[in-house]
C-alpha cells in the first residue's frame, strides 16, 4: 500500500523561510503605512478616503483597515459619510505621539529652547521637559543639527515680566466665551482698584502681556498689563461682543503714545521697514510717508530723552510736532558739540 501524501487534517504546516520573510516584510510595510497615515491625519483637519489612498498608494479598503488599526491603538479617528465627508483625527483623552519631519523637528526643538526663557510662569520648565523628551527620540543627525544651532546662537532678548499661567488661561477662556472678568488692578502710582471688563484679546510683546478689554465702569476701551492684575475671576455674566478697534494697533498706540506727557512726531529719511528694524512696536509707531520717507510717533515724559533717542537712529530728521522738540534737539546738539571739543 502506497503511503498517502495528503496533509493530515487540523495540522498546520510550518512556514518555510521564504514565507516567513514575506510575512515580516508585509508586517513592516503595514506598520510604516499606518505611521504615514497618522502623519497625514496630523497634517491637516480632514481627508477623504480617496485622497488618503492616493497619498499612500493603496486602495480605499486598505485605508479603512489602517484607520481601524489606529483606532485599536487608541487614536480617535472620526469618519463622516456623504459628499464632503472623510476622516479626521479627533481629540483624545491623551496627547498622541506626534510624527514630525526633519524641518518640523528642528523648528520645534529650537522654539522650545527659546520658550524655556519665556514670560509665563512654569512654561520655562515645561519647555525644557518637552525638549528633553524630543532630544531623546531624535535621530542622531537631527540632534547634532539642533545642538549646532543652539551652540551658534545667542539672544539679546532680556528677561520679561513673568505672569501667572492660571491668569493667562482664565483670560483666554473669558475672551473665547465672551464673559466678563473681575480683577484687582494696580495703577502706575501703585494704587489698586477692582475692575470689571469685557475682554476681547490678549496681545504679547517681547517683554509684557496686555489685555484689550471694554472697561464697564469707565464705559470705554482700555488696555491692562497682565503683570499688574491680581485675583482675576471669570464671572457668569455673558456679554454681546461689541465693535472694537484692532487689538494690536490699539495696544501699540496705548503703550507707545497714551501714557506719556509728550507725543513726538517726526519725519525720517528712511523706509518704514528699515526704521521698524531699529524701533520695537511697543516703543513707537512707524508709518510709510512719501517715497524714501516715513513718520515716527513716540511718547515720552522728557523731550530731551526723546530728542536723544530719535537722533541716535542716525537718519535725516524733520520735527513735525511739538515745536519744543526742536529746542530739545538744539540743547542736545550744543551738549554734543561741547563734548567733541572739550
Amino acid at each position: 500500500m502506497q503511503p498517502s501524501h495528503k496533509k493530515p487534517r487540523n495540522v498546520r504546516s510550518l512556514p518555510d523561510a521564504t514565507t516567513t520573510e514575506k510575512s515580516r516584510r508585509g508586517g513592516t510595510a503595514t506598520t510604516e503605512r499606518v505611521l504615514r497615515l497618522l502623519a497625514l491625519l496630523q497634517r491637516r483637519p480632514s481627508w477623504t478616503a480617496t485622497e488618503l489612498a492616493a497619498e499612500l498608494g493603496v486602495t480605499d479598503r486598505s485605508v479603512r483597515r489602517d484607520v481601524e488599526r489606529l483606532r485599536a491603538l487608541g487614536y480617535p479617528v472620526h469618519a463622516t459619510a456623504g459628499v464632503g465627508g472623510g476622516y479626521q483625527l479627533g481629540a483624545g483623552t491623551r496627547l498622541p505621539p506626534l510624527l514630525l519631519d526633519d524641518e518640523e523637528a528642528i523648528a520645534t526643538a529650537v522654539s522650545l529652547r527659546l520658550a524655556s526663557g519665556g514670560t509665563v510662569a512654569g512654561t520655562g520648565e515645561a519647555a525644557l521637559r518637552a525638549l528633553a523628551k524630543l532630544d531623546q527620540v531624535m535621530p542622531p543627525r537631527l540632534r547634532a543639527e539642533v545642538r549646532a544651532v543652539h551652540g551658534a546662537t545667542d539672544t539679546l532678548v532680556g528677561p520679561g515680566t513673568e505672569i501667572d499661567a492660571d491668569l493667562l488661561v482664565t483670560l483666554a477662556r473669558a475672551c473665547r466665551d465672551a464673559v466678563r472678568v473681575r480683577f484687582r488692578y494696580a495703577a502706575r502710582n501703585g494704587e489698586e482698584r477692582e475692575r470689571t471688563v469685557e475682554p476681547v484679546r490678549m496681545v504679547a510683546t517681547r517683554h509684557r502681556w496686555y489685555l484689550m478689554a471694554f472697561d464697564v465702569d469707565r464705559d470705554d476701551w482700555r488696555t491692562f498689563r497682565l503683570d499688574r492684575m491680581h485675583d482675576a475671576t471669570a464671572t457668569t455674566w455673558r456679554f454681546r461682543p461689541r465693535e472694537h478697534p484692532d487689538p494690536v494697533a490699539y495696544v501699540q498706540r496705548a503703550t507707545s503714545e497714551a501714557p506719556y506727557r509728550h507725543l513726538a512726531r517726526v519725519r525720517l529719511r528712511a523706509t518704514a521697514t528699515r526704521v521698524r528694524e531699529l524701533v520695537p512696536p511697543q516703543v513707537a509707531k512707524v508709518e510709510e510717508a512719501e517715497e524714501g520717507w516715513c513718520t515716527l510717533t513716540a511718547g515720552g515724559d522728557d523731550l530731551d530723552w526723546l530728542a536723544m533717542h530719535i537722533a541716535r537712529l542716525g537718519f535725516e530728521t524733520e520735527v513735525l510736532d511739538p515745536p519744543e522738540l526742536r529746542e530739545a534737539a538744539q540743547r542736545l546738539a550744543h551738549h554734543l558739540a561741547a563734548m567733541a571739543t572739550r
